[in-house]
């Protein structure tokens, strides 16, 4: 009979115990299961999102933007907590103070009117961040549901859709927005939302049927229909959740963009209208004051410029986190 061999006589290392010469024991081991935002021993594994926030935390684009945005969005909640002045008050505009220059008492100025400039700069800010939230939400629910809808189904609806898209992104945004404002007549925040919703779905609409295509046929999703997952629940727990980070990123650009163009629509006279106040409008009235006082026109232009730079550093920001190909 043989004699044992070497390995037969070794003995059977067990991981934990004491001796046994594993690595992946001991603190050394609960320090390797360690995920971002994940717990010891493994017991949350970092997805996507938790990653996403783990970066962003870090990200001074992020940081910097969102303080602006969330500054703005104050702005337009509470105007009242930044000034005292009431621009739609009696009285708020003195023609014998007009274009008088920023003091310490008045940050900014008058204007052609008479009116404090900082105060209707606030004041400003409501239409202007209404506009963009209410415009991308829209966005984002119609375009959104469609292309969740025509990437699951496929089939008919899918292609008319599809041409139909390609019909509205032969449309420019300020374009269309100036051929249908000037039809519609005497616009506001919510017309203007409206309007540029119409003509901005279809970029949302794409991106999540695009999306979709790609994760459905996933070994995640075919193993969900043979347990015998219903559709909705493959969708709302294995579909959106992975196909909506595109659109996440391209509706936080987009709000910038569209507090623009309600800006640019709002300058050329046929969006949101007086005495309704917008920094558009208030460029508009400057303009031709513009070598002789510049402060009129100087003061809202830079406002918008930092609210649209904002939610594009936003959108810079969570697109880093997101794409994997960035990491």
């Amino acid at each position: 009979m043989s004699e044992p061999t070497k390995s037969e006589n070794a003995k059977v290392a067990i991981p934990g115990q004491p001796g046994s010469g594993s690595a992946a024991s001991g603190p050394a081991a609960e320090a390797a299961t360690l995920t971002k935002g994940g717990r010891a021993g493994g017991e949350r594994v970092a997805s996507l999102w938790t990653d996403a926030w783990y970066d962003l935390r870090r990200n001074p684009l992020f940081l910097i933007g969102g303080f602006l945005a969330l500054f703005m969005v104050a702005l337009a909640v509470a105007p009242h907590l930044f000034t005292e002045g009431d621009p739609t008050s009696a009285g708020f505009c003195n023609l014998s103070d007009s274009l008088k220059r920023p003091s310490a008492d008045h940050w900014f100025g008058f204007d052609v009117q008479g009116c404090d400039i900082y105060t209707r700069t606030v004041w400003g800010a409501r239409n202007s961040i209404i506009v963009g939230i209410l415009t991308t939400s829209l966005v984002v629910a119609v375009g959104g549901a469609l292309g969740l809808w025509a990437g699951w189904t496929g089939g008919l609806w899918d292609s008319l859709l599809s041409r139909m898209t390609e019909i509205f992104f032969a449309i420019p945004l300020l374009l269309g927005g100036m051929l249908i404002m000037s039809t519609w007549g005497k616009g506001n925040a919510w017309t203007v939302s409206a309007v540029m919703a119409v003509l901005g779905w279809p970029q949302i609409y794409r991106l999540m049927r695009s999306a979709v295509l790609a994760n459905k046929h996933n070994d995640y999703v075919v193993a969900a229909k043979a347990l015998g997952a219903g559709t909705g629940r493959i969708v709302s727990r294995h579909i959106l959740p992975n196909a909506v980070a595109p659109v996440i990123v391209v509706s936080t650009i987009n709000l910038g963009v569209y507090i623009g163009a309600e800006a640019a629509l709002s300058y050329l006279g046929i969006g949101i209208q007086s005495p309704a106040i917008s920094w558009g409008l208030m460029i508009s009235d400057a303009q031709s004051r513009f070598l002789t006082a510049p402060h009129v026109l100087l003061f809202p232009a830079a406002v918008l410029s930092i609210t649209v730079l904002a939610f594009i550093m936003l959108g810079d920001a969570v697109r880093d986190a997101l794409d994997p190909k960035l990491r």
